[in-house]
């Protein structure tokens, strides 16, 4: 449908209002619609903001707007150059849906002043795309996720078209560069689609940008490379754009709908070549052109706020009177500062508008898992320490029920991974998505899979996050030590959970739950590079209202932690659990009981009847478990009428003061588990400081003494790596007796026969190669 003069006015219309609407935003605290002269008081005193990349995403959002209504079109608006917020801010307010949420930002001229004076101001908002505007699910304060975002968005909505602006410079990023893979993992028939617009404006900061300085055919060829039909948008005249952009749109449109029609009606199964737009525009497009003799408009130079110095230059002044008056607000706005109907006619009604779209608040269509009881899937433990089994292999199995009954709205995402952590049973609920060449040798890929597998951690965590934002549930399992790689990522989705809990018309969403195994224990074999346990620091800065840590000892904690962590909303959940054969701990009754506690005794593996202990071994993590019991065994032996109490530590924040965290245990509740004047040796499965800046204000924590991972790793044997670092069975004995010097006096000869052991176990791997069969085959004796 081609667009006519009508048309054509409509939407230069509210392009106008927008861009109008966003420099108001940047520099004006008062008189918004000029209808007086401006002096220095009504202009902000510090001018936060970016106008540079502003007026093309305004452009694409009014054409798309068109298309909206045009079309009947459900689509989300997903805007890479998050410094765009003025333009985010603006379309909302047009659309009506700020002040729908924003009651006191009214449509109006007094809502318009504090739309203006709250924009990047002290107790407003800030000035890049945020939780707090409605329409978004992408914090746009650092740059790289857009696509992947988008794309998890689609993925199973298939009435759902997202339009994602990717900037030139966000292109330069490794995760946008990868993100454009993404379109081999879409299913056209289950999922929706996703329109890149590519957004060409030439610079960054204080560069020009990579894409925008290649040919045209080296550009379309690379896009082309990608699997992608660019069509090409060019120009700077407002009206030869606008056509130019409606023609491109409704090309891009018709195939979309082609190619879903083709693989839902007529059972199309060749991989689709989506449409892509390249949008290539002045940089400040319709500011100012030239400042204080250097050109502006179409340079770096408007990359935030081309008039720097308007409160106090009044040739400034005057520049940014002309500039907002050349949008010609008096045809916009009407008396009282109402958009008038020739604007407000491009806006959709109701949740067609982009900036009220329910898929952008995910949790007023999110639906609850159906979850399998997970008591049926856990091992049979008639007595601790004797049963071997694999943790992550027993989850497998429930996930795989998981997926069966919830389909649509559960996935799972991993770097390759699935497999390799032992949760190869999803497999039987569901193939791997697959939209490229498959091979004979290929085994449970398909085009209709919801097991995503890509080796970036950026795509799978940045599909997870569209697809939790959306309202759906997922986990993502990793390496524990490559997790580090989205570090950023997880960052941005922590904060914006923390927003949101301060924004009532956000709904909850499911949780990221992220399961780290193939740990920093058992990656023996891969060495040094793959030993890191240092993402739950990362995580562990982050707010307590919004993240979690669990480290279950076994199986059936772990089936418990996974129950608790898919039916939480709002939260950053992170299991940290073992794939190896490990010894199993809790009936799955006692599993449910511990981890609701999230810490307690372990009466079996401790001594002296209940008793106050002579000493505390606490442990948290599968191997720091094992070595704190086998510890406990030899204590045991060597002096029968010392006082051990074994505590274990599932949820990590139960360490933490009760006021510091909603986990956190009472003064009372602490101390009653670790006394006060005892020594606590504390086996723990990352960096031992963590421990102590978690406990530091308890009392006694002077007595504390906490083993970890203190960075010695190599290629070798299981307990060699636990030797490594000290945190083997016969170093805690060791750390016993030295702090106790009741004890030390007589102990001599046990605390040399300890470190005669663990040389003797060196010795054995460094001439057999594996670890002791007493290490290897030791079980729980009692």
């Amino acid at each position: 449908m081609a667009l006519d003069d009508n048309d054509l006015s409509v939407v230069d219309a509210y392009w106008r209002a927008a861009n109008y609407l966003s420099v108001g935003q940047i520099y004006l605290m008062d008189n918004p619609l000029l209808r007086r002269e401006l002096v220095p008081e009504d202009i902000k005193p510090r001018l936060l903001g970016h106008w540079g990349t502003t007026p093309g995403l305004n452009f694409c959002y009014a054409h798309l707007n068109r298309l909206i209504k045009a079309r009947d079109l459900n689509m989300m608006y997903v805007m890479g150059p998050g410094h765009g917020g003025p333009g985010a801010v603006a379309n909302a307010w047009l659309e009506g849906t700020y002040s729908e949420v924003y009651r006191d930002v009214s449509r109006d001229e007094a809502g318009m002043r504090r739309l203006f004076r709250q924009f990047s101001f002290p107790g407003g908002i800030p000035s890049h795309v945020s939780a707090e505007v409605p329409g978004s699910i992408h914090e746009g304060g650092e740059l790289g996720y857009a696509l992947t975002h988008a794309f998890g968005a689609a993925l199973d909505n298939p009435d759902l078209v997202v339009a994602c602006v990717v900037g030139d410079g966000e292109a330069e990023t490794g995760p946008l560069a990868a993100s454009w893979h993404s379109n081999k993992f879409l299913d056209p028939v289950h999922d929706g689609a996703v329109l890149p617009i590519l957004h060409l404006n030439g610079y960054k900061i204080a560069n020009p940008t990579v894409l925008a300085r290649i040919p045209d055919a080296e550009l379309v060829s690379l896009l082309e490379g990608y699997g992608y039909r660019p069509i090409l948008v060019s120009g700077s005249e407002p009206e030869l754009m606008h056509r130019q952009m409606a023609a491109a749109l409704e090309e891009a449109f018709d195939e979309i709908e082609q190619i879903q029609d083709g693989a839902r009606r007529r059972g199309d199964t060749e991989r689709p070549v989506w449409p892509l737009i390249v949008l290539r525009s002045p940089k400040g497009w319709t500011g100012p052109v030239e400042v204080d003799g250097e050109p502006v408009e179409g340079t770096w130079r408007s990359h935030q706020v081309p008039l720097s110095q308007v409160r106090s230059n009044e040739e400034h002044r005057r520049m940014l009177v002309e500039w907002m008056a050349s949008y010609r607000p008096e045809e916009l706005f009407d008396s009282e500062g109402v958009p008038v109907a020739s604007v407000r006619v491009n806006a959709p009604a109701g949740g067609r508008r982009m900036s009220a779209n329910p898929h952008a608040n995910g949790g007023l269509l999110s639906r609850d898992l159906v979850l399998p009881d997970f008591r049926g899937y856990g091992l049979e433990v008639a007595e601790p320490g004797r049963v071997v089994g694999e943790a992550t292999r027993v989850l497998g199995h429930w996930l795989r029920d998981v997926m069966h009954q919830n389909p649509g709205i559960f996935r799972v995402m991993g770097p390759d991974e699935t497999a390799s952590n032992r949760l190869s049973a999803v497999l039987e609920a569901s193939d791997k998505v697959w939209q490229a060449q498959v091979v004979e040798s290929d085994v449970h890929l398909g085009p209709h899979g919801r097991v995503m597998e890509v080796l970036s951690e950026h795509l799978c965590q940045g599909w997870l996050e569209g697809y939790l934002l959306t309202g759906r549930h997922g986990l993502f399992n990793c390496y524990e030590a490559f997790v580090h790689i989205v570090d950023a990522m997880f960052n941005q989705h922590a904060k914006w959970l923390k927003v949101t809990r301060d924004l009532s018309w956000r709904r909850p969403i499911p949780s990221l739950n992220y399961l780290l195994t193939s740990h920093v224990w058992r990656q023996d074999h891969n060495g040094f590079t793959h030993q890191d346990p240092g993402f739950l620091d990362v995580v562990m800065n982050k707010p307590a209202s919004v993240v979690r840590v669990y480290l279950p000892p076994d199986a059936n904690t772990l089936l418990s932690v996974a129950d608790h962590c898919l039916r939480s909303r709002d939260y950053v959940n992170v299991v940290v659990a073992g794939k190896q054969p490990g010894l199993q701990y809790l009936s799955e009754q006692e599993a449910v009981w511990h981890c609701t506690r999230g810490i307690g005794i372990w009466e079996w593996a401790s001594t002296g009847g209940g008793q106050d202990p002579d000493v505390v071994l606490a442990c948290a993590g599968d191997v720091p478990t094992l070595e704190t019991v086998a510890a406990a065994d030899l204590l045991r032996q060597y002096f029968p009428e010392l006082r051990v109490r074994v505590v274990n530590v599932v949820d990590l924040m139960r360490l933490l003061p009760a006021g510091e965290h909603p986990h956190g245990l009472a003064d009372g509740e602490y101390e009653a588990l670790f006394t006060t004047d005892k020594p606590v040796i504390f086996a723990f499965h990352g960096y031992p400081w963590l421990i102590h800046r978690l406990t530091y204000r308890r009392r006694g924590h002077e007595n504390l003494h906490v083993r970890g991972y203190k960075e010695e790793g190599t290629t070798t044997t299981p307990f060699d790596m636990v030797m490594l670092n000290d945190l083997d069975r016969f170093h805690l004995v060791m750390d016993v007796i030295d702090r106790l010097p009741w004890l030390r006096e007589r102990a001599a000869p046990v605390r040399q026969r300890m470190v005669d052991e663990r040389l003797a176990h060196r010795a054995h791997t460094r001439e057999f190669g594996q670890d002791a069969e007493s290490v290897r085959e030791w079980r729980w004796p009692y």
